[in-house]
């Protein structure tokens, strides 16, 4: 009988232990880890258009928990003079965070920030070098030049994990794999770009820069000095004459702007038109600035061989 009992204890303990070690493996086990997702708060991120969009994909790509929209329309190119919507105020109100791009981009950025107290900016340019353009206002278009990018990149992820600290380490991985295909596509880039002989080019508006002093390329001219503004017939003859006396040969206007002044100077100087993207619209997809600045690389290739 002492023996029977004995063993009715060993197997009584046994079991126990057993379904001890059963809620230690879901404790520790996919049901907790869907848990932990599932209670971790919701964010929304805004930003203020089509590039920052593009970077803050990649960035939060496949994150439980973040939604990325875009404020503006991914038509609406630079926002140089933008006028804040009813629209743009819906998409802001439940957001917690916006990133802009900084330097000046957004002329809006006070009033979304008397609208939204609490709203969290995060600016993609701070604390960068920044060029300045010819009528001596920073230039803000620091992604269109791939290095400018990766900074962005960086500087956007490095906010974004001081903000949301519990999602940190996918922020920064999903950082370093798009960096890694950034850097890729530039090095690409400069194994073209570095044995092109012609470097004098003119281009329709100062989107181009970071990309100039990046791949080596000399901006002799700017036909359009605030986007879509065509130039007075003064300043297009000037700039006719000017041209002729440089002899540059190419012209870069962009798809997104009228191209009416480039093609009056290419008519009378006998200079080419080709069309470069600054990557201000475009598809909505993770891969698009890998794609326009490949389909650049091809264009810059004709016009400059």
């Amino acid at each position: 009988m002492k023996t029977k009992i004995t063993w009715l204890l060993i197997l009584f303990t046994v079991a126990a232990m057993m379904g001890l070690g059963c809620s230690s493996d879901k404790k520790a086990g996919t049901p907790v880890q869907s848990e932990q997702v599932d209670e971790q708060r919701e964010l929304k991120i805004v930003t203020s258009f089509y590039p920052m969009y593009i970077m803050a994909l990649n960035i939060t790509k496949g994150i439980s928990g973040v939604e990325v929209i875009n404020m503006t329309e991914p038509v609406s190119g630079c926002l140089h003079d933008y006028q804040l919507t009813p629209r743009d105020m819906k998409n802001l109100q439940e957001a917690e965070i916006m990133i802009v791009n900084g330097a000046g981009m957004e002329s809006f950025l006070d009033e979304i920030r008397d609208r939204r107290k609490n709203l969290k900016i995060v600016d993609a340019s701070a604390g960068l070098e920044l060029l300045e353009q010819t009528d001596g206002e920073v230039n803000p278009h620091l992604w269109v030049s791939v290095s400018g990018a990766i900074d962005q990149v960086n500087n956007i992820t490095r906010q974004l994990t001081r903000l949301d600290p519990s999602r940190a380490s996918s922020y920064l991985s999903n950082a370093a794999t798009y960096v890694k295909q950034l850097e890729a596509l530039k090095q690409r880039m400069h194994e073209k770009m570095d044995t092109i002989k012609i470097r004098d080019i003119i281009t329709l508006h100062e989107a181009f820069p970071y990309f100039a002093q990046e791949f080596n390329l000399n901006i002799k001219a700017v036909i359009q000095h605030e986007p879509g503004s065509e130039p007075s017939a003064g300043a297009l003859a000037k700039l006719i004459d000017e041209t002729k006396e440089s002899g540059v040969k190419v012209i870069f206007a962009e798809s997104q702007y009228s191209s009416q002044s480039a093609e009056v100077l290419a008519r009378e100087t006998g200079a080419e038109i080709y069309y470069l993207d600054p990557a201000v619209s475009g598809p909505m997809e993770p891969d698009a600035y890998l794609k326009i600045m490949e389909n650049n690389l091809k264009v810059l290739e004709e016009a400059l061989k």
